[in-house]
């Protein structure tokens, strides 16, 4: 870690939320994407940046589909802490274990975020009892609802460290 900035890494699934989380916290990010039939989507990455605290918040966001998984790799080099975006209507999916497996397995300290929990369906609880012992904040990245504070609360853990 960089004394005054922290680098992390925003993941997720496909459609999870993790460019709505990015700009939510940072309007002014900047976002990769390509349009297909089925919309936009994250086919590089989002960057965006703030202050939380003490520290310059360097976030860089990671496309969701397993084809992408050379851009997860390059995005994490270095990275002092990840997110783990989970849709709350959905659930821990396959994705989201993989990725939560890769991340446990070099150690890096993460924290989980219940997205869309301001929809019908969401079931942020659920995540909490799939996920055993792991933080999870329940977020809303279309409304900006908790962002904040799950980032500060989330940054604070690793100042600590």
């Amino acid at each position: 870690m960089v004394e005054g900035r922290l680098k992390i890494v925003v993941f997720g699934s496909f459609n999870a939320g993790k460019s709505s989380l990015i700009q939510a916290l940072d309007p002014r990010s900047r976002h990769i994407e390509a349009t297909s039939n089925e919309g936009a989507t994250t086919v590089a990455f989002d960057f965006g940046r703030l202050q939380v605290r003490d520290q310059a918040v360097y976030l860089f966001g990671t496309p969701g589909q397993e084809r992408f998984e050379f851009v997860r790799q390059i995005l994490s080099r270095g990275m002092d802490g990840a997110i783990i975006v989970v849709d709350a209507t959905t659930g821990v999916d396959a994705m989201t274990r993989h990725l939560y497996g890769q991340l446990k397995a070099l150690g890096v300290p993460l924290a989980f975020m219940a997205n869309k929990c301001d929809c019908p369906g969401a079931a942020p609880e659920a995540i909490h009892r799939d996920l055993p012992g792991e933080t999870v904040h329940p977020i809303s990245a279309r409304n900006g609802e908790n962002v904040h504070a799950a980032l500060d609360a989330f940054v604070a853990t690793l100042a600590a460290r």
